[in-house]
C-alpha cells in the first residue's frame, strides 16, 4: 500500500508530467479539429490519437472503428473515455484551423481526445502504479451507440477494467468549475415513431374520411399529461415531438399522419411506464376520432449513473490537487457513456469552458485552455477511480475512507 506521503508525490508527479505534455495536446486539439471525421467513419482521427498515445502495453480494436489502449503494467486499471467522431455540421468559426470538410467537433470531442492523450502519457511518464485503459470510443453521436458495442465486446474486462471515467466540455458552467454529482446526472433517451393512420379524402367532405391529423393534433396534446400528470412532479421527465409530416395537398385529407420525438427520464423504474402510457394515450385517442396508431420506440442510453464513491473520491481532488471550483450539474441531456456505467463503476464529470456559443453551435470553439481544464479534471478522476480500486490511499482530506 502507498504511503500518504507517496501518494502525495505521486499527485504532484502527475500533474507536473501532465502539464508537460499540455503544449503537444493543444497542438494536437487543432489536429483534430481540422480533420474531423463523423459517426463511423473515425479511422483516420483513431489514427492520429493512436500515433500521440505512448506505445502501451496492449491494443485492442473494438465497436469497428474504435479501439482500447492499456498503459501501464497488471492489475485493475482505469479506463478513460474519449470520444472519436464529430458532427455533420458546417463549421462557421474563423480560426486557421477550422474544418473544412462539412464535418466539425461541435461537441468538445477534440478537447477530450487531446486531453485524454495527455493524461495516457503522464501516466505512462511516470510509471503510474494503477493501469490506465485508453477507451477510443466512436459513435457517440449516433446509433447504433459505440459505448453500448464496446461493452458487450467484453473488451473492458479483458483488460480489467475495473472503472471508468470521462469528462465533457459544457458551457453552461464557468470555466474553473467543475461537476462531479454522484447519482443520476443524464437522462435515459429513447426516440418513438408515432404513425395515425385514417381514411384519406376530399376536404370538402370530411364525413366521409377519418382525419389522421386531427388524431395526431389531439395525441400530441394529450401526451403532454406524461410530464404533467402521469410523471412524479419531483422525477425529471421530458416527452419531445421534434417532427411531424402529412399530407401533400391543402384540400385534401391525408391518409397518415407521422410525428417523431423523444422520451427521457432521470428513472430506469418510470421509463417503460412513460413508454406505454404513450402508447395508450396513441391509441387511446386514435380510436376516439376512427384512426388507429403505431407506436415505435427505439431504446437508446440508460439514465447515467455516477457512482457515489468515485464522485466522493474525486470531488476532494479536484479541489485539493487540480483546484477546481465544485459545480453542480444535472441534466435531461444523454450521453452513452452511460452504457459503461451498467457495468463497471462510473463516473461523468462536467468541466465549465469558457464560449458563448453552446454545445452543437456552429459557433462552439472553446479555447485551449480547455484542454488544461479537461485533462487536469481526468486526473483527478483516474486518481480518484485509483483510490477505489484500492491501489492507492485516500484522497487528501478524506481521513482514509
Amino acid at each position: 500500500m502507498t504511503t500518504p506521503y507517496e501518494m502525495a508525490t505521486l499527485h504532484e508527479r502527475l500533474r507536473a508530467a501532465l502539464h508537460a505534455e499540455l503544449p503537444a495536446a493543444c497542438d494536437l486539439r487543432r489536429e483534430l479539429h481540422a480533420e474531423p471525421c463523423v459517426s463511423g467513419r473515425e479511422e483516420p482521427t483513431l489514427k492520429t490519437v493512436l500515433d500521440a498515445l505512448p506505445q502501451g502495453d496492449a491494443l485492442e480494436r473494438v465497436a469497428e472503428t474504435g479501439a482500447l489502449l492499456r498503459v501501464g503494467g497488471d492489475g485493475p486499471a482505469v479506463g478513460v473515455r474519449g470520444e472519436l467522431d464529430a458532427l455533420p455540421i458546417v463549421e462557421e468559426t474563423d480560426v486557421p484551423w477550422a474544418s473544412c470538410n462539412g464535418a466539425m467537433h461541435a461537441c468538445g470531442h477534440d478537447v477530450h481526445l487531446a486531453a485524454l492523450v495527455a493524461l495516457a502519457r503522464a501516466v505512462d511518464r511516470v510509471r503510474a502504479p494503477v493501469p490506465m485503459v485508453a477507451v477510443l470510443q466512436p459513435r457517440e453521436e449516433t446509433y447504433p451507440s459505440g459505448a453500448r458495442d464496446v461493452v458487450a465486446s467484453g473488451a473492458l474486462a479483458r483488460h480489467r477494467v475495473g472503472a471508468m471515467v470521462a469528462a465533457h466540455v459544457q458551457p453552461v458552467l464557468r470555466a474553473g468549475e467543475t461537476a462531479c454529482n454522484p447519482g443520476a446526472v443524464n437522462a435515459s433517451s429513447d426516440e418513438f415513431t408515432l404513425t395515425i393512420r385514417g381514411r384519406g379524402g376530399h376536404a370538402a367532405y370530411p364525413h366521409l374520411s377519418r382525419d389522421p391529423v386531427l388524431a395526431l393534433a389531439q395525441t400530441i396534446v394529450a401526451a403532454q399529461q406524461l410530464v404533467s400528470r402521469d410523471a412524479d412532479p419531483m422525477l425529471p421527465t421530458v416527452v419531445t415531438f421534434g417532427t411531424v409530416t402529412a399530407g401533400t395537398a391543402p384540400n385534401a385529407t391525408p391518409g397518415v399522419a407521422v410525428t417523431r420525438g423523444t422520451l427521457r427520464t432521470m428513472s430506469e423504474e418510470w421509463r417503460p411506464r412513460l413508454h406505454d402510457r404513450l402508447r395508450e394515450i396513441a391509441h387511446g385517442v386514435a380510436l376516439a376520432h376512427g384512426c388507429e396508431a403505431e407506436v415505435d420506440i427505439s431504446l437508446g442510453e440508460p439514465v447515467l449513473v455516477n457512482d457515489v464513491r468515485l464522485a466522493e473520491q474525486t470531488a476532494h481532488l479536484l479541489t485539493d490537487v487540480v483546484h477546481h471550483a465544485p459545480a453542480t450539474l444535472r441534466s435531461c441531456g444523454a450521453d452513452d457513456f452511460a452504457h459503461f456505467a451498467t457495468v463497471v463503476p462510473s463516473l461523468m464529470l462536467f468541466v465549465g469552458v469558457d464560449t458563448s456559443a453552446g454545445l452543437h453551435s456552429p459557433h462552439f470553439l472553446p479555447g485551449d485552455e480547455a484542454v488544461t481544464a479537461v485533462a487536469e479534471s481526468l486526473l483527478a478522476a483516474y486518481l480518484g477511480a485509483a483510490r477505489v480500486l484500492g491501489a492507492t490511499p485516500a484522497a487528501p482530506g478524506t481521513g482514509g475512507g
